[in-house]
């Protein structure tokens, strides 16, 4: 009699705990929204500089279980800028950075409904910089690109609203943005976004 108790008690437990397993793995999408900041954006510019603007990603993943996932994502750093005066020659610069990166996710859940997590993994940056000087009656312009591939990591919270949605908020950091045509910048994308569970 125990034995049956003790094996219809386990077969139960297992029926209870498979729809919460199914959750924790499967395929998610998202986006978030926040400020981009290229930390040596503006080293050695001597008019006014912005090396802030705002910044966006959208990304998609695959969650193996409830600690590891990897994830891929596309983020637009907005426009660093730079305008003046230099011996007479009236200077507009602007700077354009995107990046494509690919990382692993651990996680740590706690409380119930919340996570924190690590990201790890490797980017595809490209930064595109346009500059005009000009003088009465004369200007010129040009242009230089750069792509290059290096390290990126980050780490943030997590805050399941339903089963199916949850809020992140994060900071991550993209490695040396840039190249020798257009200068080199650590760029920190701090934001907040909504992920999608299917």
């Amino acid at each position: 009699m125990n034995f049956k108790v003790a094996f219809v008690s386990a077969a139960l437990g297992i029926i209870a705990s498979a729809p919460a397993m199914s959750q924790e793995a499967g395929w998610y999408l998202g986006g978030a929204l926040g400020r981009a900041e290229a930390r040596q954006g503006c080293e050695g510019v001597t008019v006014s500089c912005d090396d802030t603007d705002t910044g966006w990603k959208i990304f998609g993943g695959y969650q193996i279980n409830r600690n590891f996932g990897v994830e891929l994502g596309y983020a637009d750093f907005g426009e660093n800028t730079a305008s003046g005066v230099i011996s007479g020659v009236a200077v507009n610069a602007t700077a354009e950075m995107t990046a494509w990166d690919l990382v692993g996710v651990a996680s740590i859940p706690f409380g119930g409904r919340f996570a924190a997590y690590g990201k790890l993994g490797f980017y595809r940056g490209d930064v595109e910089v346009r500059a005009t000087a000009s003088v009465p009656g004369f200007s010129a312009t040009a242009q230089a690109d750069d792509q290059n591939t290096d390290v990126t990591f980050g780490f943030g919270l997590k805050l399941d609203i339903s089963r199916n949605l949850a809020v992140r908020g994060e900071w991550q950091r993209y490695n040396d943005v840039g190249g020798s045509d257009t200068g080199e910048s650590d760029i920190d994308l701090l934001s907040i976004g909504l992920l999608y569970r299917f």
